[in-house]
């Protein structure tokens, strides 16, 4: 249960990130896949994570207190937007992947991906570093209610083979239709109990 929750700071350099001693879990995704939608519908907080139906608007990563620091949500840059040059492109390409080495807090990375689309060649670029260096993810697939429900269960079974899991390991949500948040609640309950 998610009881309050507040912005504490952002993060331009990857050698800046705070360490608040406790449990963070990432949130990861392309550009405009819904995070900020996501963080703000799990909190019961409309304007808690600035939402833009503009692209690309993450371009720091972002620390929530969650339950007055029980543990931290972690907003990273969008990646993929292809408005944006190459240089800054690797600037937050080198945020995410500092972030993902240097936290000594995180404990998994909630990899969004949005249901209506075939994951991108940059989707998987992501989970390929995220299996490659070990680290814990989860599969959360944004914008479910844009489908019809045999349309979830063929999109669903597209995302398991691109990624590799079993279909079962994809939690559906929506933030509009708030629907998955207690699919969501339920694993943030077992990463902390861990």
């Amino acid at each position: 249960m998610i009881k309050q929750a507040e912005f504490v700071i952002s993060v331009a350099d990857a050698d800046k990130i705070p360490d608040y001693g406790m449990p963070e879990i990432a949130i990861a995704g392309k550009s405009n896949v819904g995070k900020s939608s996501f963080i703000n519908f799990m909190t019961n907080q409309n304007k808690l994570a600035k939402t833009s139906s503009e692209p690309g608007r993450t371009r720091l990563i972002n620390f929530f207190k969650i339950n007055k620091g029980e543990y931290y949500f972690v907003d990273l840059p969008g990646y993929g937007y292809a408005k944006v040059n190459k240089t800054e492109k690797q600037k937050w390409g080198g945020l995410i992947e500092g972030y993902l080495q240097k936290s000594p807090n995180l404990i998994n990375v909630f990899m969004l991906v949005d249901v209506r689309h075939e994951p991108s060649e940059d989707d998987k670029i992501m989970v390929k570093y995220l299996y490659a260096t070990g680290t814990p993810f989860t599969l959360i697939a944004t914008k479910a209610d844009k489908l019809s429900r045999s349309q979830q269960m063929k999109a669903r079974q597209l995302i398991a083979n691109a990624f590799g899991v079993g279909v079962s390991d994809i939690i559906l949500t929506s933030a509009s239709a708030k629907t998955g948040k207690d699919d969501v609640l339920a694993k943030i309950d077992s990463l902390l109990s861990k």
